[in-house]
């Protein structure tokens, strides 16, 4: 009768860490890029508020794309990434049009009629359309923690945006615009997330933003004769919008959004608010009150919600 041995220890039994470190790592990197993307999407609408006294919605959309595309087209030839994949041309194509293109004229319009916390708020619900697209069209599902974020978010977008628009500028054509705003985004996204399967984020976003320019085209003659008119100010404001919260924010939101569901990403702009209502308080000299502040305090808790992962 043989001893039973003692039994060895098992081999491998932890398993490797570099997986894990990988995935943390790129969901690090995410969203930090999804808070890039967030800070300059909200100072844009200082920004567009700004540049439209003196633009109007039509050339400065095609100004800002113009100067976008540019930029990343010199950043693209540098680093030769070279012309998208053909199965990623659909969705470039229609988010170019719809996003770039349809998107920015119709906000540039809105923020004409409506003050920003109004503007905000209206173009917050894109978010909601583009989770309930996304779960639908790409079959991303319906996660309850992601709706658990958004409800949370969207009241404090509602509260930041009534707080806001006391003034009664607000008028029944300029909240349709945002709206119709907030529709072409989140359909410009959804459009975006199979795209990014086959092109490049760089990819993307430069010839997204290409068409989006070729769409406004029809501006072009408004955009030379109000460029001799507008002051400085106002077109070093379109050049701005065109290099950073278009050329590297939404270089850096097609990053995030290739590594996250479509639905999550759109909770994250429910912070853009909040930010707002700081970046008008620093640029305009607009104090927000503790209502306003409130507001912004259940977008940002809304954003950690949707964003946290379910404990099982």
């Amino acid at each position: 009768m043989s001893n039973p041995s003692p039994s060895a220890p098992p081999v491998d039994s932890h398993p490797a860490p570099d997986s894990g470190t990988a995935s943390r790592r790129a969901g690090t990197l995410a969203l930090a890029a999804a808070a890039v993307t967030v800070v300059l999407w909200a100072s844009a609408f200082v920004s567009i508020r700004s540049a439209g006294e003196a633009y109007s919605p039509g050339a400065l959309a095609l100004g800002r794309l113009l100067s976008g595309a540019l930029a990343l087209g010199v950043v693209l030839l540098i680093r030769r990434e070279g012309l998208p994949p053909r199965a990623a041309w659909p969705g470039i194509v229609v988010s170019g049009l719809l996003w770039f293109g349809v998107y920015m004229v119709v906000l540039n319009w809105g923020e004409q009629k409506v003050d920003a916390g109004t503007a905000a708020l209206v173009v917050n619900v894109g978010p909601l359309v583009m989770a309930l697209l996304a779960g639908w069209l790409l079959k991303e599902g319906l996660p309850k923690r992601l709706l658990a974020g958004m409800a949370v978010s969207f009241a404090g977008a509602a509260v930041v945006g009534l707080s806001m628009s006391g003034s009664g500028n607000a008028s029944l054509l300029g909240v349709f615009l945002c709206l119709l705003a907030a529709v072409s985004y989140a359909g410009g996204v959804v459009a975006q997330k199979p795209a990014l399967r086959h092109a490049s984020p760089l990819q993307a976003t430069t010839f997204g933003c290409a068409i989006g320019a070729v769409g406004c085209l029809p501006f072009a003659g408004v955009l030379v004769d109000e460029v001799g008119r507008a002051p400085v100010s106002a077109t070093l404001n379109m050049v701005y919008l065109g290099l950073f919260p278009t050329a590297l924010a939404f270089t850096t939101w097609a990053y995030a959004l290739a590594r996250t569901t479509a639905g999550k990403m759109g909770a994250t702009t429910y912070a853009v608010p909040a930010l707002v209502v700081l970046m008008s308080w620093v640029a305009l000299d607009e104090v927000p009150g503790w209502v306003t502040l409130g507001g912004g305090a259940l977008c940002l808790a809304g954003v950690a919600v949707s964003r946290g992962r379910s404990r099982g």
